[in-house]
């Protein structure tokens, strides 16, 4: 499977964006990761198989929203109220198969075996 992550951008404080991530096949869990220079890519906002759980990283409960159209094959995260610590390069990510079970989120890089190439979102007035 093949993700690719698109919608990043330039954006003022409290503005808004919503990234793609358009898979080529079937996914499983997916869930969308940021990561700034010299850091640990971190876990964002993550959606189980099922699509009937959600999980978010406390710094964007509330303002982030990760959804899932099955009829794309695509994943999106809706970001409002965003804040210069938002800046960031995101990845979309996927698993290749259910390992956690339907309704499991994982949250760990190495929990998930598809990567995006990263879109790279900036908060700065």
């Amino acid at each position: 499977v093949q993700l690719q992550a698109s919608g990043g951008g330039l954006v003022p404080p409290g503005g808004s964006l919503r990234l793609s991530c358009a898979a080529s096949g079937r996914t499983y869990a997916t869930a969308w990761f940021r990561q700034v220079p010299g850091k640990d890519r971190e876990f964002v906002a993550g959606l189980s198989s099922s699509g009937t759980t959600t999980w978010y990283a406390d710094s964007v409960k509330g303002r982030f929203t990760i959804s899932r159209d099955d009829s794309k094959n695509a994943v999106y995260l809706q970001m409002n109220s965003l804040k210069p610590e938002d800046t960031a390069v995101y990845y979309c990510a996927s698993e290749g198969s259910e390992r956690g079970g339907r309704d499991y989120v994982p949250v760990r890089t190495y929990e998930y075996d598809y990567w995006g190439q990263g879109t790279q979102v900036t908060v700065s007035s």
